[in-house]
């Protein structure tokens, strides 16, 4: 294994570190009622917005004007609807349900795959993605807001969120084989940040101006880690390994913010979230069955 590969591995275990990571940072500015979910997410959206486009001095890249609208479509589904929903929903449920909920991406990814790109059903994608979809609405349904911090409300937008997120891996297919990635991220960024402005207006007068600092700290760590840096991490693992390795590591989330969220003793694990993760994971694997024959 080369240094480039080791470099790529380093990078990618780095995001999803900050993404795990990230679900605390975020519960942690939203329990206090210092900043409201979608004021939050204009917030990130747009210190994200003005980074990417800061880079448009190093690298910039024109883009065809019929495929803006392609652009926009992503920034609806893979910024706003994804992040708004994914906010709302960690608002009201827990970090160790909403990053188990999350690993169901790759498995929503290949149910819209098939419809949309009309990619072959196989028995094993068949399996993978009904034990996916049942582990995740097992512990949607299953859960009890009263003692583990989650809600059937906050789990359903979570779900939702990964079926956004998923949405927009499809969309954007066509626009990574054509453009650079960091092009792509700048413009759906920007149509994003036109979705999430009248959400996020309303709720930017409620923000706690009087917060306290390591509060105003996490939220900068958001902006800057989880949206910028992140997705730059992502940009250099995606140029050096494939995409089948690239979305491998969001395996890594619910495991890393268990770790997180049992080390601080905010929450606990029990045997919904055992059975469901089981059934998530093996989802996952026999969905990208296929795709690990192919690279």
């Amino acid at each position: 294994m080369n240094k480039g590969i080791i470099k790529a591995h380093l990078a990618l275990l780095i995001a999803n570190i900050i993404y795990a990571l990230n679900y605390d940072w975020a519960k942690d500015v939203m329990e206090g009622d210092h900043v409201q979910p979608f004021a939050f997410i204009l917030l990130r959206v747009t210190g994200a917005s003005i980074l990417f486009w800061s880079l448009a001095f190093v690298f910039y890249e024109k883009v065809a004007k019929k495929d803006l609208i392609k652009m926009l479509l992503c920034g609806l589904f893979g910024v706003a609807a994804n992040q708004l929903m994914f906010f709302q929903g960690l608002d009201l449920t827990s970090r160790i349900h909403a990053s188990i909920i999350m690993v169901s991406s790759p498995v929503l990814v290949a149910l819209l795959s098939m419809f949309i790109l009309k990619e072959r059903i196989t028995i094993s994608r068949f399996l993978g993605i009904s034990l996916g979809i049942g582990g995740a609405s097992y512990l949607i349904l299953q859960n009890d807001s009263s003692e583990s911090g989650a809600s059937f409300n906050g789990d359903i937008f979570v779900f939702m969120n990964a079926a956004s997120y998923g949405l927009y891996l499809v969309l954007v297919k066509s626009l990574m084989k054509k453009y650079a990635p960091l092009t792509v991220i700048r413009w759906v960024f920007t149509f994003g940040l036109l979705f999430v402005i009248p959400f996020g207006i309303p709720q930017i007068g409620s923000i706690d101006l009087n917060m306290p600092d390591n509060i105003i700290f996490k939220i900068a760590l958001v902006i800057v880690f989880t949206t910028f840096f992140c997705y730059l991490l992502n940009i250099y693992g995606i140029k050096r390994v494939s995409p089948t390795v690239v979305s491998s590591y969001i395996y890594l989330q619910p495991i890393l913010t268990a770790i997180f969220a049992l080390l601080a003793n905010d929450e606990s694990l029990d045997v919904n979230m055992i059975i469901s993760s089981t059934a998530i994971f093996m989802g996952v694997y026999l969905v990208s069955i296929p795709s690990l024959r192919s690279t």
